[in-house]
């Protein structure tokens, strides 16, 4: 969704034309607990022309896709006696089972509930995203900087 009404609130280029007030209504209209249950929130910030007409390329698709299908391999294997087929599926018992973490990972989750104010639901987002950027990986246990990626991806107060 866009920030406000006019769509530049917070644009480094133009200027937003609405009040801080229509602002905080059009950031409202969408309430706190559906948003805790979307996995992923991503900015996407304004690209400079520059930037996009660069030859340089990024990550080739295929090598992507092949990471891809392979976190889901491993996921397939992990959920072979469950009726799940993604992280994402997951239950509360699915999660305290399967989203192991390091010691530092769990502290980070820790201090990430109290200083946010997460909800049970956000922390279990947050357990199994992390879970997937570890399958990504390829690593058996979640990370520290796993649960850093998942965090990220939280909404975040816009006003």
């Amino acid at each position: 969704m866009n920030p406000c009404p006019c769509g530049f609130y917070g644009d480094p280029f133009r200027a937003c034309t609405c009040s801080p007030g229509l602002v905080s209504r059009y950031q409202k209209r969408i309430s706190g607990p559906f948003l805790d249950r979307v996995d992923i929130f991503v900015e996407v910030p304004h690209i400079d022309y520059e930037k996009l007409a660069d030859d340089r390329l990024g990550e080739k698709s295929d090598k992507v896709r092949a990471r891809v299908k392979a976190a889901r391999s491993i996921q397939q294997k992990r959920f072979n006696e469950q009726k799940l087929t993604c992280n994402a599926e997951m239950a509360p018992p699915q999660v305290r089972e399967f989203c192991r973490a390091e010691e530092s990972a769990q502290s980070l989750v820790k201090t990430a509930m109290k200083q946010l104010y997460l909800s049970a639901r956000a922390y279990h987002r947050i357990l199994k995203l992390a879970r997937t950027i570890a399958d990504l990986e390829n690593a058996d246990i979640i990370k520290a900087h796993h649960v850093a990626e998942a965090i990220q991806y939280r909404p975040r107060q816009m006003i």
